[in-house]
């Protein structure tokens, strides 16, 4: 008789210091998310926020205590494991968005895409559902430097779910907009939560932002708590 994992990521008594200055970011965390559950992070600057998500994203790992994704442990795993999981399995939004300028927005959100063999036939018609999703089908040929800063945004997050993934991390998607564009994204994340099924953790300052997710915890001096 099988039986399906509901948690999708753990954190269990994780540490991470850096040594130079010697100064310890984060101070035994326990945390736990399953499978298409949406949680905020708040805390103040300096809290390790960031520090955290870089973990959850396996991008960095702890100095102490294991971090664990759809049951794996991370620190088990090879570098190109890791490069995988992260490309295929979890997606990124920043509060910047990082799009290439050079490239139009249909080619933007393909680029996660062109890490893969073979290539992915359906790729680009999902990345033009995608974009329809977000609003921007009138947008697929422009370039970055045409758009509205809340319209990169939005690209920003249909390239990161181009893959897939399980997991969306978000770490201040908001903190570049002004109120009327920050509310109209954090629907968005939302509802993309809710439809997809995709697990989603926001890293915001925007407490308006933070109360409209079922989950909100805080992070402060390296302790998680709510």
């Amino acid at each position: 008789m099988g039986y399906s994992v509901v948690m999708l990521l753990e954190l269990q008594g994780v540490h991470k210091r850096y040594e130079s200055p010697p100064v310890e970011v984060l101070r035994g965390i326990h945390f736990q998310l399953d499978v298409g559950e949406a949680v905020a992070i708040v805390g103040p600057s300096g809290s390790g926020k960031s520090t955290l998500l870089n973990i959850l994203g396996a991008l960095d790992r702890p100095t102490q205590g294991r971090a664990l994704f759809d049951g794996r442990d991370l620190a088990a795993l090879t570098e190109s494991e890791l490069a995988a999981i992260r490309n295929r399995q979890i997606g990124f939004v920043f509060q910047l968005h990082h799009l290439l300028p050079q490239c139009t927005v249909l080619e933007n959100v393909l680029i996660p895409t062109l890490a893969r063999q073979p290539a992915d036939p359906a790729a680009a018609e999902r990345a033009v559902k995608l974009l329809e999703r977000v609003g921007l089908q009138h947008r697929l040929e422009h370039r970055p430097g045409q758009l509205s800063g809340g319209e990169c945004q939005r690209v920003a997050v249909a390239r990161a779910l181009i893959n897939q993934p399980k997991l969306l991390l978000a770490d201040e998607p908001t903190g570049a907009l002004d109120h009327a564009n920050a509310a109209s994204l954090g629907q968005l994340l939302i509802e993309l939560n809710k439809e997809q099924g995709i697990a989603l953790v926001v890293v915001t300052h925007s407490l308006e932002l933070a109360k409209r997710l079922p989950r909100v915890m805080e992070l402060r001096d390296g302790v998680l708590s709510g």
